[in-house]
């Protein structure tokens, strides 16, 4: 795959009206800080906000030249109008009306409409990359159909790599093993908070020759601040109390060694050989201006790490900035 992500992109979710909703001006304004941190790839989806955020993204990066950065959205989920539900919101976490509603669809068939009906809500002539979307209830049309009807696209030059995204790490790992992806996309099981892709997922990667993308470094939110509390969301709901006193200890640690909870996540999700790009979404300009400040620093220190270890708050084998702890 030659393909330059970057060490960070931008997940766009929160394009689409994630938990609450961001006006248009502060859409395009996140997208603008991005490209003036130097972030060039971008990741959306038609599920976020039932197309919104691909609207917003699209709409946003026509002020850029195409060639100058790398887009990928999704397909499993095509969108279908829904007027009856114009008049309530959406049940999946996004903040926008319930005017279209989501299906299933991983035929060959269906993963051709959905891009086709993803540019044309971009309103661009192509994305770079295609990833299938949280395939794990539908894994036989996701093997039989979707998987191929992908690899023909690239064959064709219709897009230039292929993927999956997920949250499950075994999910991934199959396609990793048994199919010819470029990419996979590992969201909230490859942080500091957790790291059962670890086993298994990461070294097929590196065997393969696959880029890992991790997305959900901050587990949804719970690791976004220096002082995780219980208003923070985890796994887009609430955080259960021990998942949660994890994240204080974790935090606690990194404030007494001068980093805070942030800023370590992201330095060590980056760290390990297998990941090329850390995707983080944003609010607002202020939240990309921090993550890209964070993620370009220097690392926190080596001594941070070994303390993790032995506190049994990080896995011993887990690679870090600098190496193992």
């Amino acid at each position: 795959m030659e393909l330059t992500l970057g060490a960070l992109g931008l997940g766009c979710a929160q394009l689409g009206n994630l938990y609450r909703e961001v006006d248009d001006g502060t859409a395009a304004a996140t997208v603008a800080a991005a490209w003036d941190a130097g972030v060039r790839y971008f990741d959306t989806a038609p599920h976020y906000g039932l197309g919104l955020s691909e609207r917003r993204l699209g709409a946003a990066l026509r002020a850029y030249p195409r060639a100058g950065y790398v887009l990928s959205t999704k397909v499993g989920r095509r969108l279908e109008p829904d007027p009856a539900g114009a008049g309530r919101r959406d049940t999946e976490g996004f903040a926008v009306p319930a005017d279209h509603r989501r299906v299933w669809d991983l035929s060959a068939d269906g993963v051709r409409r959905s891009l086709d009906e993803s540019l044309a809500r971009l309103g661009l002539e192509r994305v770079d990359v295609v990833l299938l979307h949280d395939p794990e209830e539908h894994m036989a049309a996701a093997v039989a159909e979707a998987y191929p009807a992908l690899h023909e696209l690239r064959a064709q030059g219709v897009v230039r790599a292929i993927g999956v995204g997920s949250k499950r790490w075994d999910v991934l790992h199959r396609f990793a093993r048994d199919t010819d992806v470029d990419l996979v996309m590992i969201a909230g099981r490859y942080t500091l908070l957790e790291q059962p892709a670890l086993d298994e997922l990461l070294p097929e990667c590196e065997r393969r020759g696959v880029r890992a993308v991790v997305a959900g470094v901050f587990n949804s939110g719970l690791l976004a601040e220096e002082r995780p509390h219980a208003g923070l969301p985890y796994e887009y709901g609430a955080a259960p109390p021990a998942v949660l006193d994890r994240a204080r200890a974790l935090a606690a640690t990194c404030a007494r060694h001068g980093t805070s909870l942030p800023a370590a996540a992201l330095a060590f999700a980056a760290a390990h050989p297998a990941v090329t790009s850390v995707v983080v979404g944003a609010q607002d300009p202020d939240q990309v201006r921090r993550n890209a400040a964070l993620a370009a620093a220097e690392p926190p220190p080596k001594e941070l790490w070994a303390d993790l270890v032995a506190e049994g708050l990080l896995r011993p084998d887990a690679p870090v900035p600098g190496g193992t702890p």
